[in-house]
């Protein structure tokens, strides 16, 4: 091992590997083989250290970049590597509260992991028994905030949820209660009660301290602040702390990550050291020079200068279309102009986009070219209605108290209970204090109900009683098998192909589960499931082109990108630029940049559906942060009359800095943010004249562009 260190790895790679004790941050640019640093530095504690592997932690935040990981140490140091700890944050947290979540009070081990479907009905549920209508607060709204308290480490009784909507404090304190009466955890709870549980309980903290001599963490600039912490317990007795990440790609502010836990490192960790890892293996020199230019524009970071051996390459090709749909249509002929010159095959291009609407008319356009492709991340197979039907039956098998999964199958097949039994059966769970099936016993006992309804709940829990009792839980495919044979689940599908071929993929997932392990349960296979994603199941192995957002594609690479919906209140997004998180977006377009290996096409338009109406859009600012000297600009030409065309200026030969760069007009400026009294926050994306006579065009979420006096408006 130590012999190959000098021969593949370059200088700082080697120093990173062979730290061995005390807090490292490892700053690794985008493709300087970050994952690769934290495998061979396992391997490197074991062999030349003689560190033992069950003393290891290592966690990730994708199961896709954890199961490379255990792939990549696994061929380096073979068996020895079987003991170590690697995984994401959850699945590393929900192994801890397997083994010890019974040491809390009200908790225990066989609990099961509502996913962000089962929280929006489990909080509709409560929204209506606290009569909290849609209008005062929306149920995806109040999940975003019950998951952003979590992630801060704040419970329903916390004195910091004061700031929060009265309605979401009351809704929150009732979800908790319900959510431990199904004896289940969400997302959230993973690591929120993983904290609970080491600051309740020393004793137990100290077990994993005593445990893990060391600590590993990659994507470091994606943690929050939950995860902060259980970093921070793990590593505090031995100081073994080995981080990895990037600030320049901290891209998930809006799900509670914090920057300021990688920009701090060194003060929160005394005598921290950090290496550099700079050299950049992925991409030429002009896509290396442009990203670098780019996120030189943001403040907070650590200063960084990637550089690169490979080719100078390509220009950056800059396309602004007249509208999104030729925006569409050019993206589709380079697409396949590429393919033709014959230098690419399909799945070596990828698209991304801001947000998943964008996605339609590349999506159509695509189509009427007959060039293949895969759009990831859009209808997820985990939350497909057959596929969440069918791990209802099991979860109720392994935890007849899921009440969410309970009322999901109850007519599933048809069996004709309405809303009014239901009803019913939550008024005996609640004056008994009981779990939802636990009521259908005491209805069945004591015959509450008419003798038509009890007959169809007493075929319904006949059915649950043979499902829980099958003897064989624990061979997946057979108990899967089982439930669609008894439920005869398959007869409703009797005309629906793809329905029937998802099932058959929930079957092959379970024979996977069980070759890959020795020892299977139910409940194992249920939470791999509930933690798995759609990009687990991204293959880079079939000959399409990838559409994807900007987040979804952190981690991967590709010869040819396409970044479109350059203009502002796109990228960056009119929410960002609203509350301050510009950087974060600037962060956004570097990473998708630095995800091409050979060649950018960059593309926006004049003009864009919103809201079903077409509007005039501004091209991004972050084009103008780019070196001019590496940008190929294409304009296509417009009628002399075109509305787009009149309503601003387009670049020529070079490009003019939009938005903030534009001139001051008296009060007012262009990228400027405004209130109005009826239409609220926006920014302005036009000024005519001066004064407070001034004609402003302001972009308001709400209703669109208008037209506004400048004296009706206020900074």
């Amino acid at each position: 091992m130590a012999a190959n260190l000098k021969t593949n790895l370059n200088e700082s790679q080697v120093k990173a590997v062979k730290h061995h004790k005390g807090p490292l941050l490892v700053l690794a640019g985008a493709g300087s083989g970050k994952t690769r640093i934290i495998t061979e530095r396992i391997s490197h504690l074991i062999s030349e250290h003689n560190v033992r592997p069950s003393n290891i932690l290592a966690m990730t935040f994708t199961n896709k970049a954890a199961n490379e990981m255990k792939q990549r140490v696994s061929n380096l140091a073979h068996d020895e590597t079987k003991n170590v700890w690697i995984g994401t944050f959850h699945s590393t947290c929900l192994r801890i509260l397997k083994r010890d979540i019974n040491k809390l009070d009200g908790y225990n081990k066989d609990f099961i992991i509502y996913d962000d479907g089962d929280q929006i009905k489990l909080i509709k549920d409560c929204m209506g028994r606290l009569n909290i209508g849609d209008k005062l607060v929306s149920p995806k709204s109040a999940r975003a905030q019950i998951d952003g308290a979590k992630n801060k480490g704040l419970g329903p009784d916390s004195p910091e949820l004061r700031e929060y909507d009265k309605h979401v404090q009351s809704i929150y304190s009732l979800y908790e209660k319900e959510l431990r009466k199904s004896n289940a955890l969400d997302f959230g709870d993973l690591l929120h009660v993983t904290v609970k549980l080491f600051e309740k309980k020393p004793e137990v903290l100290e077990n994993y301290q005593n445990q893990f001599h060391y600590l590993l963490v990659d994507e470091y600039q994606d943690t929050n602040h939950v995860q902060y912490k259980i970093v921070e317990m793990l590593s505090r007795k031995h100081r073994n702390i080995f981080v990895v990440g990037d600030d320049n790609q901290s891209i998930y502010g809006w799900r509670g990550a914090d920057i300021k836990n990688i920009l701090n490192f060194e003060k929160d960790f005394s005598d921290a050291k950090i290496i550099k890892l700079e050299q950049n293996y992925r991409s030429t020199k002009n896509i290396l020079e442009a990203a670098n230019k780019l996120i030189t524009h943001n403040k907070n970071r650590h200063k960084k200068n990637l550089y690169t051996e490979n080719d100078q390459g390509d220009l950056i090709n800059y396309y602004e279309a007249s509208d999104d749909k030729n925006e569409a249509k050019h993206l589709s002929s380079k697409i396949f102009n590429e393919i033709k010159k014959g230098d690419y095959s399909y799945k070596d291009i990828a698209i991304f986009f801001r947000t998943n609407t964008q996605s339609r008319l590349l999506e159509e356009e695509l189509l009427r070219k007959s060039i293949p492709y895969k759009m990831v991340g859009s209808t997820e197979f985990y939350k497909r209605k057959e596929i969440k039907d069918i791990l209802a039956f099991l979860k109720i098998i392994v935890n007849p108290s899921d009440e969410i999964s309970l009322k999901r199958i109850i007519n599933v097949p048809p069996r004709g209970i309405g809303n009014v039994t239901i009803n019913n059966l939550d008024e005996i769970a609640k004056e008994r204090e009981v779990s939802f099936y636990e009521a259908i016993q005491i209805a069945l006992k004591e015959k509450f109900l008419s003798n038509s309804v009890l007959m169809k709940i007493e075929r319904l829990n006949n059915l649950l009683t043979e499902l829980i009792e099958f003897p064989e839980k624990d061979d997946i495919v057979s108990l899967i098998n089982h439930v669609l044979h008894k439920t005869k689940y398959l007869d409703m599908l009797e005309k629906e192909e793809e329905r029937k071929e998802n099932i058959g993929e929930i079957l092959n997932l379970a024979v996977e589960f069980q070759k890959e392990r020795e020892e299977t349960t139910l409940n194992d296979f249920l939470d791999s499931v509930t933690l798995a994603s759609d990009l687990d199941k991204y293959s880079e192995n079939s000959d399409q082109v990838t559409l994807m957002t900007l987040h979804s594609a952190k981690g991967l690479e590709f010869p040819i990108v396409f970044i479109v919906g350059m203009e502002e209140n796109l990228l960056p997004h009119f929410n960002s630029t609203m509350n301050g998180q510009v950087e974060e977006e600037r962060r956004l377009f570097y990473v998708g940049i630095t995800r091409a290996k050979e060649k950018v096409y960059l593309a926006g338009a004049a003009r864009r559906m919103v809201f079903g109406k077409q509007q005039a859009s501004i091209p991004s600012r972050f084009i103008s942060e780019l070196p001019q000297e590496l940008i190929r600009l294409e304009t296509p030409h417009f009628e002399e009359n075109n509305q787009a065309r009149s309503a601003r200026k387009y670049p020529t030969k070079t490009i003019s800095k939009p938005a903030t760069s534009y001139q001051n007009t008296g009060r007012y400026k262009v990228g400027q943010k405004v209130v109005h009294s009826a239409f609220g926050e926006g920014l302005i994306k036009r000024v005519e004249g001066s004064g407070d006579d001034a004609k402003v065009t302001v972009f308001f979420p709400s209703v669109g562009d208008k037209k506004i006096i400048a004296s009706y408006l206020e900074n």
